[in-house]
């Protein structure tokens, strides 16, 4: 089950990353802030969060993408979202405050920001054709996420919300490559 392996990797060192990275950074609030604030243009660790952090985090879920493929469209589909937001924000780290609006670059930004969590969110709504209930809400809720993020009303919660888009983006695609791999043929060639 390497995709899902691969999955709980790049989580775990998200996670990790930013128990570590936060401190460091002045007065950033888990709360408040969304994780790209941590390598805006500027911060402490800019260069290490773009291509120390989210380049490996993408680039293990576009491996994941291309290992369910042949298994699961929607769920290859979800990890793609997930890793274009990162990529992105590899190359296109946010202006500081990660505004809505912008440089060049934060619009760059905010567009990988929009594939990950509307069409992550598309994805999940896809797998729930197959999976039901629990995928069709993480998906609506994505949704909102996304919505939520760009309303000035709500900034000072953006941390919090972005951070349960992501739980649920990464649980969703992490539990629906196992039912299909469990469930599927393609079983034996994920399995190795």
């Amino acid at each position: 089950m390497l995709p899902i392996a691969l999955t709980a990797i790049a989580a775990v060192y998200l996670i990790a990353a930013l128990i570590v990275l936060a401190p460091q950074k002045p007065a950033y609030s888990h709360i408040r802030h969304t994780i790209s604030e941590i390598g805006e243009v500027g911060a402490p660790h800019q260069r290490f969060v773009a291509f120390g952090l989210f380049l490996p985090v993408g680039l293990l879920l576009l491996i994941v993408a291309l290992l369910v493929q042949p298994v699961s469209a929607a769920s290859a589909a979800l990890a793609l979202c997930i890793s274009i937001g990162y990529l992105v924000a590899a190359v296109f780290p946010c202006d500081v405050g990660s505004p809505l609006t912008g440089s060049v670059r934060q619009t760059i930004h905010n567009l990988g920001g929009a594939v990950e969590y509307i069409g992550g969110s598309f994805a999940l709504l896809r797998v729930a054709e197959d999976l039901g209930s629990p995928f069709r809400v993480a998906g609506f809720f994505i949704l909102g996420a996304a919505i939520a993020l760009s309303l000035k009303p709500l900034a000072s919660v953006r941390g919090i919300v972005q951070r349960l888009a992501e739980f649920c983006l990464f649980m969703g695609l992490a539990f629906s490559i196992w039912y299909k791999v469990s469930h599927s043929s393609g079983a034996v060639a994920l399995a190795r």
